[in-house]
């Protein structure tokens, strides 16, 4: 039996995740604290536009996706009632709060899953194959875009850094140690654009540079250790590596050999929506759990605080 889902917030993103849940014969009930933009996601999808209140009691499952500033008490009346929720990244403002949405789903018995979509790709799921084993002892990530006007209400690290801080924190292989950032403010009020150096109690290190004012779309991650060299395109869907035993011998490298791998893109909000559903309805794991909202969280408030100076 399909879990009824309820909606806070359907602005850009949160509008996609009602249509998404509305197809898969889900969606109950939605909220927006802008009546116009609630009426017309209603219209679309179908479902009554209520209160937050009275979607919360119509539903089995919330998903907040409401700006962040309202992760933390939007969340806590949803699990409060009772219910399972998916909350949009990140998952809190504070550490603090999002301790506290963790520890209240844990006393309930409920599922708690935090929107880290990137873990859901047919990317990522590509990489970690091909990094599986691998000790990494240099990591470089880069994701920058050019300027649009959303999503302002966070920093370019809470907006775009931090799904490859969740990727270079899962490589690495060991704890945060250290922390050295730069960023600047130039089309808001937030750091737009950010390099963060960071250091792992393994001895590795880590580059990863985002940026939403930047000339053109980039995504890239490249990794250096004692296996090899693992270079990766995103937007052009393409990995190599070079690496010990590695089909395609390397001139000048003996015993060393090249391979290249690609994959096949797939809809990563419907793959991580399957996966909330599975969890609240057969208990299944759930991988973007409080534990890795709280860890990407951390080092997102780390990168920030060090790019603002902040000791």
């Amino acid at each position: 039996m399909l879990p009824r889902i309820g909606v806070l917030g359907v602005g850009h993103f949160g509008r996609f995740h009602a249509l998404k849940m509305q197809a898969r014969g889900c969606l109950v009930a939605l909220h927006d604290a802008n009546p116009e933009r609630a009426a017309t996601v209603a219209a679309e999808t179908g479902v009554p536009a209520l209160d937050a209140a009275g979607v919360i009691a119509a539903s089995d499952a919330v998903l907040v996706t409401a700006p962040t500033a309202y992760h933390h008490a939007l969340g806590l009346a949803v699990l409060r009632a009772g219910r399972h929720l998916f909350v949009e990244k990140p998952m809190a403002t504070t550490l603090e709060q999002a301790q506290e949405l963790a520890a209240e789903a844990r006393a309930r018995g409920l599922v708690l899953q935090v929107g880290h979509i990137e873990r859901y790709s047919a990317a990522l799921r590509a990489v970690k194959a091909a990094a599986a084993g691998r000790v990494p002892l240099a990591l470089e990530a880069t994701r920058v875009a050019p300027f649009r006007p959303r999503s302002l209400d966070v920093s370019v690290v809470m907006d775009l850094m931090v799904h490859d801080l969740d990727l270079v924190l899962d490589l690495a292989g060991a704890p945060l140690a250290s922390v050295q950032a730069v960023g600047r403010r130039v089309m808001s009020d937030k750091l737009d654009f950010c390099v963060a150096q960071l250091g792992f109690a393994n001895g590795a290190r880590a580059t990863v540079t985002a940026s939403r004012i930047s000339v053109g779309l980039e995504r890239r991650l490249r990794l250096l250790g004692e296996q090899g060299e693992m270079r990766v395109d995103f937007l052009a869907r393409s990995l190599e590596v070079l690496r010990p035993g590695g089909a395609e011998p390397a001139a000048d490298m003996p015993g060393w050999g090249r391979e290249s791998a690609s994959w096949t893109d797939h809809d990563s909000l419907e793959a991580e929506h399957a996966a909330f559903v599975a969890s609240v309805t057969t208990g299944a794991p759930v991988e973007a759990d409080a534990a890795v909202g709280l860890r990407a969280l951390d080092a997102c408030l780390r990168v920030e605080a060090a790019a603002e100076g902040i000791a």
